[in-house]
């Protein structure tokens, strides 16, 4: 693509996100000497100015140690003054940035009859967007036209962030993980996405969107982390919330059902209460939460016509009405033991229960002849346990400290699928069950050291994970269904990691050079009688480094470039051996088979502060080797499709994602965000396994695609708040097809009342009804275009109360 054209466009996908974010605060800290003695100088007092008009800032005095802390120092330069009897003032330059919470100028010598003056210069000034490199962060309350929403949902009007079906993509690419208060929980998959779609937003406090993770985290998602933390709050005494959001989904028919199934859910009724309550005094905290989130939905009604190379054409409609329950529960206990020993618990229960109903019958080219009724109930109930112990010893200096923790995770899930198949000669019933448990333990230790310039972090992460699988196939007259293929498997895993990185920061330049040095051991057991898979698994000992380094050209302009190593390692879903309906004529199945791709990312990035408002542009470039991707295929004499997972060569990313946002007047702030990318994946040849050998070609593809997300606020008077957003996806590449553009529009309104302790809101999304998806797939021998016209427009409302 040439470069005029790419900034041409990086015009036009200028965008922001309303954050809620605060002055940078860091704790200062050092030790008093005499220069001569060596011995500390205690009661020594502390003065921290500002250099530009010596306006007083904070102040205090060395302990019985001769050290000394100011807490809550905002980003900038100082002065800072040491003054004692005896002793000449000393005063030495002080900057604080943004990359550490804590600041340790080590010793500070003082000399008697010395007089020695210096000049610091003083930056410190608000940021609306935060100024850290490693992240982004959004407050989920100020997303008003997704209030009452799931998780899911409300991460759809974030930077660099879309959906597809019912993933969550950054910059394209769905390879995220997801964390949940900065662990890695079954609740939203160790590897995968599940579960995002029903934990509920009135829970989340905030997001944390990191394109570029430094080496002190897990290496695995290479399209970055998103972590999502719960509330929990801080306010001393007892407060709590209390909440209950109400809604209604497809609000009309969008496009009628095929002859002769039954009808499609419509005015869906969703319910979210919540509560929470918070008590903390002296040295403890404790805090308990509970949500609970029922929704009747639309989830999938797609219309279907594939055409096979002999001329036969088929037209098939998918329906699937969905009925959710899905509770949670978190408590926790936090104990400040004394000054420097702080000890943490803490437990979550989760339980999701979905109920699938739905039909998918199949008509000739002309709908004159309904070839086939397939008719299923799906009846799944997922269970999640965690609990978490954590303790942090504080060294004698500020922001010199240990942390230690243990996590155990418990995740079941019990499934269960009814499938009859009505022929027009014959009735069959089909059923299959499936029961997994999967445990995980994780352990970790974490180090960090607060320099003069940054801090120094190290650490050692252990996991070790179990998930055995059982699936049972109960097939009834003339059934497709490979029995055979039923049986048990045992997915083990232990992943021992190491981690160090040095941070360091001046008034000038901000750096961080890190290394994560992973060991990867999977061992994948399988049914020794299965038709097609034996026992597989891999290992690896890699080294996963990053780079970061920010130069500050002025107050107002920043560059940064960033660069990492990451890897995706298949789920266990991934490599699951079983098939599974995707549909009646669809059959997706794991391949243990499946090894790790590894991501090699580079970055380039601007901001730039606006009086009222601010301005971010980045530059990036992905190539992944062994792109992981599902390949469909066909077997002869069957119409069956079997969709595997596969390794296929390279494929890369490059693309442009920029940020615009301005405070107009005080009643009126808008905001652009967008994302123009160009994905390829090049040409390669593979072999799924099942049921039987079919190798597959593919020609290289590529596209420009991308996305445009506009929000507009307005505070239309002291205590009511509007929001309109307006999405739009460009047409994009999937593995074997295409997915075409798509767009909608959401309106939200938000008012406190009751003093500012009540809220409540209104909003509508996709008010146009126009967001449907439509993809078109080749494959060997056929091709099939789809349009699903699922569920996206909802209404909302609700009420919170803040005690």
């Amino acid at each position: 693509m040439k470069l005029k054209m790419i900034l041409m466009l990086s015009l036009l996908t200028m965008k922001a996100f309303i954050i809620t974010a605060q002055n940078h605060s860091a704790a200062v800290s050092g030790l008093v000497k005499d220069k001569n003695t060596k011995q500390t100088v205690l009661y020594a007092n502390i003065v921290l100015k500002s250099a530009t008009n010596q306006k007083f800032i904070s102040g205090t005095v060395t302990n019985e140690e001769g050290r000394f802390t100011l807490p809550n120092t905002a980003s900038g330069n100082y002065l800072l003054e040491i003054t004692f009897t005896g002793y000449k003032t000393k005063t030495q330059k002080v900057f604080v940035g943004t990359l550490s919470e804590y600041l340790d100028l080590n010793t500070i010598e003082i000399e008697e009859d010395i007089n020695a003056l210096s000049e610091v210069i003083v930056n410190s000034k608000a940021a609306e967007v935060s100024s850290k490199m490693d992240k982004k962060v959004f407050s989920v309350a100020d997303n008003i036209t997704q209030s009452g929403g799931s998780v899911l949902q409300s991460m759809q009007s974030l930077p660099g962030v879309t959906l597809n079906d019912g993933k969550v993509q950054l910059r394209g690419n769905d390879k995220v993980m997801i964390l949940i208060d900065g662990k890695q929980t079954a609740l939203t998959g160790f590897g995968n996405q599940s579960g995002l779609d029903n934990i509920p937003a009135s829970a989340i406090e905030k997001i944390e969107i990191i394109n570029n993770p430094s080496s002190k985290f897990d290496a695995n998602g290479n399209a970055g982390i998103i972590n999502i933390i719960y509330k929990k709050n801080k306010q001393e005494g007892l407060n709590g919330k209390v909440g209950i959001s109400s809604g209604y989904g497809a609000l009309w028919e969008r496009k009628s059902n095929l002859p002769t199934i039954r009808p499609q859910y419509q005015m869906t009724p969703k319910m979210n209460p919540s509560f929470s309550l918070n008590y903390r005094k002296n040295k403890i905290n404790t805090y308990v939460q509970a949500d609970y989130l029922y929704t009747e939905t639309l989830n999938k009604n797609e219309f279907v016509t594939r055409t096979y190379d002999d001329g036969t054409i088929i037209n098939q409609q998918t329906v699937r009405n969905r009925n959710t329950h899905f509770t949670t529960l978190k408590t926790g206990v936090d104990w400040n033991y004394n000054d420097h020993n702080t000890f943490a618990f803490s437990g979550l229960f989760g339980s999701e229960k979905i109920i699938d109903n739905g039909d998918e019958p199949f008509f000739n080219q002309d709908y004159s002849d309904r070839l086939r009724l397939w008719q299923f109930l799906e009846d799944e109930l997922k269970t999640t346990v965690m609990a978490s112990a954590s303790y942090e010893h504080k060294f004698k200096e500020a922001g010199h400290k240990l942390n230690a923790g243990i996590n155990y995770t418990y995740h079941r899930e019990d499934e269960k699928y009814f499938f009859t198949n009505i022929m027009p000669s014959f009735t069959g019933k089909d059923s299959f069950k499936l029961l997994s448990d999967e445990k995980v333990i994780d352990v970790n230790f974490d180090y960090v050291e607060p320099l003069k310039y940054g801090r120094f972090e190290a650490g050692f992460k252990f996991r070790n994970r179990e998930i055995p699988t059982n699936m049972q196939f109960f097939p009834g007259q003339n059934s497709p269904i490979d029995a055979n293929a039923g049986g048990w498997a045992n997915y083990k895993e232990i992943i021992p990691a190491l981690y160090s990185n040095y941070i360091y920061e001046t008034n000038k330049i901000e750096a961080e050079v890190g290394l994560r040095y992973e060991y990867v051991k999977l061992q994948y057991d399988v049914n020794p009688n299965h038709p097609t898979y034996k026992s597989n698994g891999y290992h690896y000992t890699e080294p996963f480094p990053s780079v970061r380094f920010g130069y500050k050209i002025d107050d107002q302009n920043k560059i940064t470039a960033f660069y990492n190593r990451r890897v995706d390692r298949p789920s266990e879903v991934d490599i699951r051996i079983f098939p599974k309906y995707d549909d009646a004529e669809i059959i997706k199945v794991g391949n243990p088979g499946l090894r790790p791709q590894f991501t090699s990312a580079f970055e380039v990035g601007y901001k730039k502060n606006l009086e009222k408002g601010y301005f971010t542009s980045s530059f990036y470039y992905r190539v992944i080797n062994g792109t992981i991707i599902r390949i469909a295929t066909t077997v002869p004499g069957s119409t069956l499709i079997y969709n595997v997972f596969q390794n296929a060569d390279e494929s890369s990313s490059f693309g442009i994602e920029a940020v615009y946002s301005k405070e107009i007047t005080s009643w009126y702030s808008f905001n652009i965000n967008g994302n123009l990318y160009k994905n390829t994946i090049d040409a390669f040849t593979v072999t799924n396994l099942y049921p039987t050998p079919s190798t597959y070609h593919g020609e290289e593809q590529e596209i420009v695609s991308g996305n445009l997300k506009w929000n507009n606020t307005l505070q239309l008077n002291k205590n009511l708040k509007g929001q309109l957003s307006i999405l739009h996806l460009a047409p994009d590449i999937i593995p074997q097809g295409k997915v075409n553009s798509r767009f909608s529009v959401d309106l939200g309104l938000k008012k406190t009342v009751q003093k500012g302790k009540g809220e409540v809101f209104l909003n509508a999304t996709d008010i146009f009804n126009t967001l449907v998806l439509q993809k078109k797939i080749k494959g060997i021998e056929f091709n099939y275009k789809t349009k699903d016209y699922y569920e996206t427009q909802v209404i909302r409302f609700g009420y919170n109360y803040k005690f």
